[in-house]
């Protein structure tokens, strides 16, 4: 990565600062030009950005073996280029994990700003109720700020021990249990039970959920709309994670940030917030990774300049205010640090300050690009002979973690349909393409449903495809595309046997086993 500030002199590049008006002008894949966003498109080369280096960032991608989802490159107030890889598309939810707590930070932002809080008032005001009988020195001391720089003072992440709380058991109570062993502020410890409390924080000052809070005060302007966020049981949203917006909606969050939070003229959250959520509250480390810059107020210092919000596997709202750039990201990345070198290495020294002639052949070439990205199923074989035997048959499942009872298969017209029942639930359909996504009715209705004990707590969309590996095997392929992450199940036929056996898409790209064991049924 070049020195910073030899790449800032090079670029020469100033903040602008630009407002935001409705455009058509667009590409990537076809499906973008079926709706109007909020967004104005322009040409990469009108704002400093060749169209040819924003393709050599494709190829880096590529290269890099990090499986992204969508990208959306902003210079100067305008999107000069989006994709998403097929069969994740740009109407859809994308799960932000972590990315989550810029919005639970910005929600306490516009809490300060109404007057209802201050950074500086003491954790256990809010919560009197679930106030320990001794408070400790450093438990009183606690601060909002604390929470927001994740400097909390304890020992190792509480969400896990949050998650863990007995029946009934308000999260907070847990948290402000929790012994808080150095003295807040002192160091930097990243800390989801911290974004949590921050959460419940704006519950307890505004009667409403942080989603709630946020709807008329940021997403009605930015015309956010298609976002969920999850809860916890005391209708709490999880603050740390959990939130699923487009991938254009987190990009126009990054440009708000980048625009100091003025937005079409409205001043939407206040520059002074925008300063101190973006500055270096503490040190995190030596300038030594992209983890190490510093952080803010529930935002990461990056390397080159700027801040961003960052989900794991790589969920990024990048903001460039020296370049006056955004770059917004979904992924299911093994390798985040590589997936955010290859923004710092390849992307960034394309941006220049003057606008740069039109290129209408290497701009053609992007475009294509852009059209192409894609992420094919597996290509198997099409039939086996014993697909007529099994097609319609139902295989009584042995017991197993999922309380699955049942599934089925069948085969008509180049599909599988699959098709799950569990005790006491609806059963759920699954339609098969052959080598190929098909989404049209696939849906996963809930957590611990098709076999996943995972962290995907979302409904989503599934695209889904099948093949044989050989006659007697059959490897079913789903993407959950509306959350990070998917499936795919081998299904073992021996005469009457079946054994499905799982793996996850984390462990895929690891070159990992599945640590679900194989689950097993027969034919009735």
């Amino acid at each position: 990565m070049p020195n910073r500030r030899e790449f800032i002199k090079d670029a020469g590049l100033v903040t602008l600062g630009l407002g935001l008006f409705p455009s058509l002008l667009s590409y990537g894949n076809e499906h973008i030009l079926s709706k109007t966003f909020m967004l104005p498109r322009s040409t990469p080369e009108k704002q400093g950005i060749s169209s040819a280096g924003i393709s050599k960032f494709l190829e880096a991608i590529k290269q890099s073996k990090q499986e992204f989802h969508s990208l959306m490159v902003l210079r100067h107030g305008n999107v000069v280029a989006e994709g998403w890889w097929a069969p994740y598309s740009s109407e859809h939810r994308q799960q932000l994990y972590s990315l989550s707590k810029s919005f639970t930070g910005t929600a306490i932002g516009l809490a300060v700003s109404e007057g209802l809080l201050t950074v500086d008032d003491p954790i256990i005001k809010f919560f009197p109720e679930y106030v320990p009988a001794e408070v400790s020195d450093n438990l009183a001391a606690l601060k909002i700020r604390h929470l927001l720089s994740m400097s909390v003072g304890h020992g190792k992440d509480s969400i896990l021990i949050l998650e863990a709380s007995p029946a009934g058991v308000p999260w907070e109570k847990t948290f402000l249990s929790l012994p808080v062993v150095f003295k807040p502020g002192s160091q930097f410890m990243y800390n989801s039970g911290a974004s949590f409390m921050l959460s419940a924080i704006i519950k307890k000052v505004t009667g409403k959920t942080a989603h709630e809070y946020l709807t008329p005060r940021l997403y009605q302007p930015l015309a956010i709309t298609n976002t969920t966020w999850g809860e916890n049981w005391e209708g709490i949203n999880m603050g740390a994670s959990h939130l699923r917006m487009p991938t254009e909606d987190i990009a126009k969050f990054g440009q708000l940030y980048l625009q100091k939070g003025m937005w079409n003229g409205k001043q939407v959250i206040t520059p002074e917030w925008v300063a101190e959520a973006s500055s270096k509250q503490i040190s995190n480390g030596h300038n030594d990774s992209s983890w190490g810059y510093g952080y803010g107020y529930q935002f990461w210092l990056n390397p080159p300049g700027g801040f961003r919000a960052d989900g794991a596997f790589g969920q990024f709202s990048m903001v460039l205010p020296e370049l006056d750039a955004v770059v917004a990201i979904t992924s299911e990345s093994i390798d985040t640090k590589t997936t955010m070198q290859i923004v710092w290495d390849t992307l960034l020294p394309e941006m220049k300050i003057a606008p740069l002639p039109a290129d209408k052949a290497a701009h053609k070439t992007l475009v294509n690009d852009l059209k192409a990205l894609k992420y094919d199923p597996p290509q198997l074989t099409a039939a086996s002979p014993i697909a007529e035997k099994i097609s319609g048959r139902e295989f009584i499942l042995d017991k197993n973690p999922f309380n699955a009872k049942s599934v089925s298969f069948s085969f008509k017209d180049n599909t599988c349909v699959f098709t799950l029942k569990e005790d006491g639930k609806p059963d759920i359909v699954i339609t098969n393409g052959t080598n190929r996504w098909i989404r049209k009715g696939n849906l996963k209705p809930s957590a611990h449903s098709l076999f996943s004990l995972r962290r995907i707590d979302f409904d989503s969309i599934v695209a889904a495809s099948f093949g044989w590996q050989n006659d007697n095997t059959l490897l079913l392929t789903w993407r959950y595309i509306e959350t990070v992450h998917g499936d795919s199940f081998t299904c073992v036929f021996d005469n009457d046997k079946i054994t499905i056996k799982p793996l996850f898409s984390v462990n895929r790209l690891q070159g990992k086993k599945d640590d679900r064991a194989d689950i097993v049924g027969r034919m009735v």
